[in-house]
């Protein structure tokens, strides 16, 4: 029985799953998408949100922690930097995970890990969506053309 065991061990030993999520963490920073596997995107999106969390509070006591679990400067620069910015109002939820189908090889399920606040793409079409919504807000009504008596009277004569 594995009755309180949340960890995903990813079928790896501690010192490699640690490893794997790493660099699987500062590649997210860096390039802020990437493709993975379903399992480990999840067990990514608990490894990184609370070091994103830890960003918010730039300090140095912040900084050493995450790069305890990072171990690479330029990752931590853009973190505290430019990412720390864009999700400095955000109370959490800073990763997305979109699913893309399943392997070729093996038919694991695939997907894109990615921070929220980067996607260009989803963010103009969410503007675009809400400017539409916005002007299709008129009602429609089967009424007709809205025209009083006296002027479709006056219209057949």
């Amino acid at each position: 029985m594995r009755h309180g065991k949340k960890v995903n061990h990813l079928g790896r030993t501690s010192a490699h799953r640690k490893a794997l999520l790493s660099n699987m963490a500062t590649s997210l920073i860096k390039h802020k998408r990437i493709s993975t596997t379903l399992a480990k995107a999840k067990a990514l999106r608990k490894y990184v949100e609370p070091l994103l969390t830890k960003a918010k509070t730039d300090t140095t006591h912040s900084r050493r922690t995450v790069f305890s679990y990072l171990q690479d400067k330029e990752a931590i620069k853009l973190l505290f930097g430019d990412i720390a910015e864009k999700i400095a109002n955000r109370p959490g939820g800073y990763t997305r995970i979109l699913k893309t189908g399943f392997r070729l090889g093996d038919n694991a399920e695939m997907c894109f890990i990615e921070l929220v606040d980067y996607n260009d793409s989803l963010l103009k079409s969410g503007q675009k969506d809400a400017k539409e919504k916005g002007q299709a807000r008129k009602r429609r009504t089967r009424r007709g053309t809205g025209k009083t008596k006296t002027e479709t009277a006056a219209a057949q004569s």
